[in-house]
């Protein structure tokens, strides 16, 4: 059965991706832990790693029953056809976000707008532009992949 991507509203993605599975329909949302900071505390939050996406696999005949669920606004096309993805792109994002990006670097030597190239992990190789230098992480901009990513310095504490 292939995959295809379902757009959803704003904030949507837990509840269709739970809705979904309840509905016996094999469904992946993928899904990162965050710490985030708010005036008074920190908590750890799971967030969408593709905002308003959730990818289900169903066969041709069966796609409009996850219409059934609200919060899904609609397939996502590709040259006028819904989008499939093959098994192996869903795979390859599981299993990139099960290993952490691990990458040394110094902060003072890194500057916005550098280019940085990854020197570890699953993207080794891949070069970005960095968009932000903090104490213990750096966001690059992956201009060939599309999308920005953090990479935390293993070497601080």
């Amino acid at each position: 059965m292939p995959w295809f991507a379902l757009y959803t509203k704003p904030r949507f993605e837990k509840k269709v991706t739970e809705r979904l599975e309840k509905m016996g329909i094999p469904v992946y949302c993928p899904m990162v832990t965050q710490l985030k900071q708010w005036s008074d505390r920190k908590k750890k939050v799971t967030v969408p790693v593709l905002p308003s996406y959730v990818f289900v696999q169903l066969d041709h005949q069966f796609r409009d029953t996850v219409f059934a669920v609200d919060g899904i606004v609609r397939y996502v096309y590709w040259l006028g056809q819904p989008a499939i993805i093959r098994d192996e792109e869903i795979q390859n994002l599981k299993d990139f976000l099960k290993n952490k990006i691990v990458t040394s670097f110094t902060v003072s030597s890194i500057q916005v707008g550098q280019n940085y190239t990854i020197t570890s992990g699953p993207l080794q190789g891949i070069k970005g532009v960095v968009s932000r230098v903090d104490k213990n992480y750096l966001e690059i901009i992956l201009e060939e992949l599309g999308f920005k990513i953090q990479l935390h310095n293993t070497d601080f504490d």
